[in-house]
């Protein structure tokens, strides 16, 4: 633990020392491209991912969709007309594109984003929807509503479908290509989603046939996406393969050292990195430091924390909102939250006004010592400030909830915030209230879900059939195994292996336990027979284990077996 005094005087530098204003190329190429950088943009002050969008929703930034409460009510209107017919309980594709030619709905760009935004998680009724949507007279799909569609088929591993999609995008005679970098870094994506880098790969060399650049940004745009899926160690490695063809600079660098810093956690690999930047003499910016400072405050090394923080200072490198976020989030984690509250004061003092992730590293450790008054403070705080809670700020108290009634009290008012519960929420709650053996509460939420605009994805359904399996809902359970198959949603091998034990243990028990006269007979038989070289091998163990009763006789120097 780091000394007061120590503390205090890191603490009075800050404050005295003038820093000229540097601003690095890394942080402005981010600010431009969000798209392409998600992974380097995320506030390394509490968490790499600490406010990273879902794979579902990173792909529909251009497509705006899921918010319904913004349109008018004819739009509305529409929407719930669609989703009517496509979640119809039992209808078979046939039936839903009957349905769907019968309704009146005016198809538009935005109608379709939002509804393919809804049913993201069923693919096939996405894909017969958005088939049936370009059919439509006066209407042709817009690039907004292509991506969405192949984020989702992407996403349910359907790619054969989505390069299909690719094919149509390019348009031929009919019209201009549609298809941009931004198509295939999708796939890219969601290749890497499953962690089939090959294939990432390949796709990344697809620019080519498209008559797209490679440049550096492609390149740093697929080490970003394997990162952020947790393929650091390919990453890393096509780095350095490709270092001739991709010079080595600080922003690829930063994006392998963020990747094993918040998106593995792994210190001992990004200590290495560290030092490799070292050998290589790459230059640290302020993100290299503020991905360093976040891997050791999340591990609780604060020494480590503020020993960076004042290299930082000695080199004159202007600490950003990151920085500050990552020492914030070690001095409450530290249980040094007076500190903690006076750095966060210089920081504003320094020009640098907080946002909603430097609440959230006060928020969420003062949760995590179930220090809950002082969590609400600073809460509150934030509120008069301006500021909108996140879906993490909610999941910190939502932890530490002991009741049913606060916890849907805590959900209704994150809703009357504008912070609508992700999936991430619901998986938690279910969780929650499957240890509590409130299954009552579980069916509640699950059905809620949909009033909130979610379908439930394969990690919901995980969840709901492993905690009712546990409490004993054997036949509920195997009931949403078997809509989650329907769904096309890959089971978890052990959840699948659990459940097929089950079934096969219950198809036994159901067999008839009579048996007849004849099956009596042959299996005494069988009995008998098997009983003779049983008793003959006992004979041998017998023997085996009977004393040697051979004689030695010695003669002339020799010993013989007296025969």
């Amino acid at each position: 633990m780091v000394s007061e005094s120590e503390l205090r005087a890191s603490v009075r530098i800050l404050k005295s020392t003038s820093f000229p204003i540097l601003v690095s190329q890394f942080s402005s190429v981010t600010e431009r491209n969000q798209d392409g950088y998600a992974l380097e943009k995320c506030d390394n002050g509490v968490s790499g991912n600490d406010e990273n969008r879902s794979e579902d929703d990173e792909d529909y930034d251009e497509s705006k969709g899921g918010q319904l409460g913004l349109k008018d009510e004819d739009f509305n209107r529409n929407v719930g007309v669609i989703m009517d017919v496509l979640l119809a309980p039992r209808s078979s594709c046939s039936v839903v594109k009957y349905k769907l030619e019968q309704c009146s709905v005016v198809v538009s760009t935005d109608l379709v984003v939002e509804v393919l935004s809804r049913v993201r998680n069923d693919w096939e009724v996405a894909y017969t929807f958005f088939m049936w949507a370009g059919r439509q007279s006066g209407y042709a799909h817009s690039l907004r509503a292509y991506h969405s569609m192949i984020s989702i088929l992407g996403k349910m591993r359907r790619f054969d479908t989505a390069w299909g999609l690719i094919e149509e995008m390019k348009g031929g005679r009919t019209g201009p290509s549609l298809v941009t970098p931004h198509t295939l870094l999708i796939l890219i994506r969601r290749y890497c989603a499953v962690h089939d880098v090959g294939k990432a790969i390949n796709t990344f060399y697809a620019h080519k046939r498209f008559k797209f650049e490679i440049g550096m940004e492609e390149f740093q745009n697929l080490l970003s996406a394997l990162c952020r899926y947790k393929n650091v160690k390919d990453a890393e490695h096509l780095l350095f393969c490709n270092k001739d063809v991709f010079r080595l600079n600080t922003k690829s660098f930063n994006i392998i050292l963020n990747g094993w810093c918040n998106i593995m956690g792994n210190s001992k690999e990004a200590k290495r990195i560290w030092w490799e930047m070292h050998e290589r003499k790459i230059f640290k910016d302020v993100v290299s430091y503020a991905s360093m400072m976040s891997c050791y405050s999340k591990v609780g090394r604060l020494n480590d924390v503020l020993r960076l923080f004042n290299q930082m200072k000695a080199l004159e490198i202007v600490p950003d909102r990151k920085v500050y976020n990552a020492v914030i989030h070690a001095l409450a984690k530290g249980k040094l939250v007076k500190e903690a509250c006076n750095l966060l004061k210089t920081m504003e003092e320094e020009g640098i006004a907080p946002n909603v992730i430097t609440y959230n590293s006060l928020i969420m450790p003062l949760c995590k010592a179930r220090k809950l008054d002082e969590a609400r403070e600073v809460f509150d705080e934030m509120l008069q400030r301006g500021l909108a809670p996140t879906i993490r700020t909610y999941h910190a108290f939502f932890r530490n909830l002991r009741t049913a009634e606060d916890v849907f009290e805590l959900l209704e008012n994150m809703n009357k915030e504008g912070c609508r519960p992700g999936h991430d929420t619901f998986i938690m709650l279910i969780r929650k209230f499957c240890r509590w053996r409130q299954l009552d509460n579980v069916y509640k939420l699950w059905n809620q879900m949909s009033d909130y605009g979610l379908d439930p994805d394969r990690s919901s359904y995980i969840v709901l059939i492993h905690g009712l399996f546990l409490n004993g809902m054997l036949e509920e359970s195997y009931k949403y195994y078997q809509e989650m198959k329907e769904k096309h949603l890959v089971p978890e091998p052990k959840i699948d292996e659990m459940l097929q034990t089950w079934i096969a243990g219950k198809q036994n028990a159901d067999k008839p336990a009579v048996e007849s006269k004849h099956d009596q007979v042959s299996r005494s038989q069988t009995t008998k027979d098997a009983k003779a070289p049983s008793e003959k091998v006992e004979r041998n163990v017998d023997f085996r284990r009977q004393p040697e009763t051979k004689k030695v006789v010695r003669e002339r120097g020799y010993s013989f077996w007296d025969d």
